[in-house]
């Protein structure tokens, strides 16, 4: 039975300009910098955002037009999901996806009903799996929606709402073991303050760092070997979130020595909220050896806010891809995982393999590009000039050590101002830009 009104999406390349359905840059099976393209991009389709969203705002209701709107029981509808999850999959060609576990399933009374109509779809998940071979990119819990998370969930000043949280990750993580997720993130959806006046930071903090332990000490225990991953995320729905950006985490992570079990996932929009380029975090947990796995969006600058957009900047993909390119992977386990929902006038069912295919392309461009940059060595080469001071005369002293302050003073007490001065040299910053614009224009023609 076909369950969308679309063939499998085709590589047409670009000689045609027009988008439809069908990729111009992603080419899953071509073999580009040494991997196939698939493999150096592992997309992912958020289940939230593709199947669940009803593409609401705080100002209207849903738009979207979903062709298993049919069923109204939750549980039908529920498992109506997955049938029509998997011909997604297929007909997108992408071999991951990731979920919430409140994405699959209705909540009962009680935990205990929640887990067993999550399970039902569980089952009917790894069936899938079996025949299909998709993949699990990253599993998590969703502690943030349900208004007794209100303060909160590790975080919360209500011990029965910590407890709650352990069970429900506890769960968690036995589905992720089922259906073999590579990695495990948390999002701290609510795990922040909205006022200092009413909170005990450091009492939070390390409520969040005991679960984080304790669920690692259960994967360990049922032998869920996933990859850990927090996700750093400033504001919103907090006024602010622990996991403020990628230094904070990794500074909580250490603090509380949960470093050697946790990377992180990065997202593009969350970079920009935080007041950084996606760029930006993925160079921070790229050279601290923290790069866990990548959700892929863009916010708009106009905006403001966390409105999850399907990427489509070409110059900020190209950007990310470098430096995965630079890592030459995305993480050890690590994919792009399309945390990304259409805008709420593209309404119709068709609209979702169109966003998801401007997300593929954008980044399978970028990959294009950044892969012919380093084969030119031309950031390579940028860089090692700017910093060429270092490698010879009082540089080199610098470097190894052999210089302290009383030989720095002596090298330096009797330089005129001039001499200092024409020590330096322009970055001609403008002509780097000017060259990454050229090599986006050639790398795509």
């Amino acid at each position: 039975m076909a369950y969308w009104n679309v063939d499998k999406v085709p590589y047409v390349g670009t000689d045609k300009l027009e988008s439809g359905l069908g990729f111009h840059y992603y080419n899953a099976d071509e073999v580009i910098g040494g991997k196939k393209m698939r493999d150096w991009l592992r997309f992912s389709v958020a289940y939230w955002h593709t199947f669940d969203q009803r593409l609401v705002d705080n100002f209207g209701d849903g738009t979207a037009i979903r062709p298993y709107d049919k069923y109204s029981d939750p549980m039908d509808l529920a498992l109506a999901k997955v049938d029509y999850a998997f011909e997604f999959y297929d007909k997108l060609g992408v071999d991951f996806f990731a979920f919430h576990d409140r994405d699959l399933a209705p909540e009962g009374d009680t935990l205990r009903e929640t887990n067993a109509n999550l399970d039902k779809v569980v089952d009917r998940i790894v069936e899938y799996q079996k025949t299909t071979g998709k993949k699990v990119l990253w599993n998590t819990s969703n502690m943030f929606g349900n208004p007794r998370f209100v303060a909160g969930a590790a975080t919360s000043p209500f011990a029965d709402v910590f407890a709650y949280s352990a069970a429900q990750i506890k769960h968690s993580l036995e589905v992720g073991k089922r259906v073999g997720s590579e990695n495990y993130v948390f999002w701290g959806g609510r795990e922040g303050y909205e006022s200092l006046w009413n909170t005990d930071m450091k009492l939070e903090q390390s409520h969040a760092a005991k679960l984080f332990h304790l669920a690692k000490d259960y994967a360990n225990e049922i032998g869920f070997d996933a990859q850990f991953m927090l996700e750093p995320k400033p504001k919103e729905p907090m006024t602010h979130q622990y996991d403020f950006d990628a230094a904070t985490t990794l500074n909580f992570l250490k603090e509380y020595g949960l470093e050697n079990d946790f990377k992180l996932n990065l997202e593009g929009n969350h970079a920009n909220l935080a007041g950084h380029t996606y760029q930006h975090e993925i160079r921070v947990a790229r050279e601290a050896g923290m790069l866990g796995s990548l959700d892929a969006n863009e916010g708009d600058k106009l905006i403001g806010w966390d409105i999850d957009e399907f990427p489509s900047n070409l110059y900020e993909s190209v950007a990310a891809m470098t430096e995965v390119v630079e890592e030459g992977q995305i993480g050890p386990h690590g994919g792009l995982n399309f945390d990304s929902k259409p805008r709420r006038s593209s309404f119709e069912a068709n609209d979702l393999f169109y966003s998801h295919i401007v997300g593929m392309d954008t980044f399978a461009a970028g990959l294009r590009v950044a892969l012919k940059m380093k084969e030119d060595k031309v950031l390579d080469n940028v860089v090692a000039d700017r910093y060429s001071s270092y490698k010879s005369g009082i540089g080199a002293d610098i470097e190894s050590g052999k210089a302290g302050l009383a030989e720095l003073e002596a090298y330096t007490i009797d330089k005129t101002s001039k001499e200092i001065r024409d020590a330096t040299h322009s970055d001609h910053l403008e002509q780097v830009k000017d060259t990454i614009n050229h090599y986006i224009i050639d790398a795509l023609k």
